[in-house]
């Protein structure tokens, strides 16, 4: 029964707080030492990607994936990055569509279920025949692609993919996403759809005509935005499909290797429904850790390899041979 019940992290004195710990790190963590080579790969749609490489001459890879409006630049992914290279990893960080600097061509952008994208960097880094051992890590948006990824594909995973490890993923979007619409959530939610007009605006920019932004104002939570936006440009049919074909919890019961998950029970973004206990007690290779404190993405630590609890975890779960 893989279902982790102590959990090894605990908050510095004064950090216990969920919003503490998921703005803390937003406002005042720096990485430093993060040194990244850039590709640019294209998608069977004649679209782009911009991948991030992090090498230090290691034959085993960890694909490092993003969350929501995040990019390869972010605290938590530049801290993973350095973390995973330190343990003698070489890291690839990714951008989703149009959240590495540039917009990607097309009407469409990313989503929480935009698995064939992360399948076309696994390819890519498969057709390079560089690396013995691959490894995923992704937090939020990304963990939920990821665990979608691993679940569609089950016993068709790749044998390269050794292990995963996942943090603060919203396993169920409805009800997440109604979290977020919440007045708690309310600075979030605004810095969120702040960001999000901006990526169409740029839109409106290349592709004039085809999308718009009339009345976005109207727009104040997750549902509002995908009911507009990202339904109809993905190819569903309003925010209620979207959410339930995209959640990763319904796939995790075919999950086939070793993978973690971690939730803290502090995170303000995630509702019950975001905490697969079930699924856990029932799949031996799906490992769930529900830390008291946390935030979303958080986990701060203070020591003096500047490393955030997280980071480690990740490593070490990783590196263990054993399930």
């Amino acid at each position: 029964m893989p279902l982790i019940a102590q959990s090894s992290y605990l908050p510095p004195l004064g950090f216990s707080n969920g919003h503490i710990q998921s703005l803390f790190p937003t406002l005042f963590r720096k990485v430093k030492g993060v040194r990244y080579e850039r590709e640019r790969i294209w998608t069977s749609d004649d679209d782009f990607l911009d991948l991030d490489w992090s090498r230090a001459g290691a034959e085993k890879l960890a694909i490092i994936t993003h969350g929501l409006e995040g990019n390869t630049q972010r605290w938590y992914v530049l801290g993973m990055v350095r973390a995973i290279n330190r343990s003698g990893w070489d890291a690839l960080a990714w951008n989703m569509r149009g959240c590495s600097g540039e917009p990607n061509k097309k009407l469409r952008f990313y989503h929480s279920g935009a698995s064939e994208d992360l399948q076309a960097v696994i390819q890519h880094v498969l057709e390079r025949e560089e690396y013995h051992s691959i490894a995923l890590v992704s937090f939020s948006l990304g963990g939920n692609m990821t665990l979608k990824y691993l679940g569609e594909r089950g016993k068709q995973v790749d044998p390269l993919i050794s292990r995963a490890v996942t943090c603060s993923v919203p396993c169920d979007l409805r009800s997440g996403s109604l979290k977020m619409a919440k007045l708690a959530n309310r600075l979030y939610m605004k810095r969120f759809t702040r960001m999000l007009h901006e990526k169409i605006k740029a839109k409106m920019r290349i592709l004039p005509g085809e999308i718009n932004d009339e009345g976005y104002h109207r727009i104040k939570t997750f549902k509002d935005f995908d009911d507009r936006y990202t339904a109809p440009l993905h190819g569903f049919r309003d925010a209620e499909d979207y959410w339930r074909k995209s959640s990763c919890k319904q796939f995790l019961a075919n999950i086939t290797i070793p993978t973690l998950l971690v939730n803290a029970m502090n995170d303000p973004f995630l509702a019950e429904p975001c905490y697969p206990v079930e699924e856990a007690k029932a799949n031996p290779n799906f490992f769930l850790e529900m830390p008291a404190s946390g935030g979303h993405v958080g986990f701060i630590s203070f020591n003096k390899r500047g490393e955030y609890w997280f980071e480690s975890r990740a490593v070490a779960f990783l590196s263990d041979q054993r399930k």
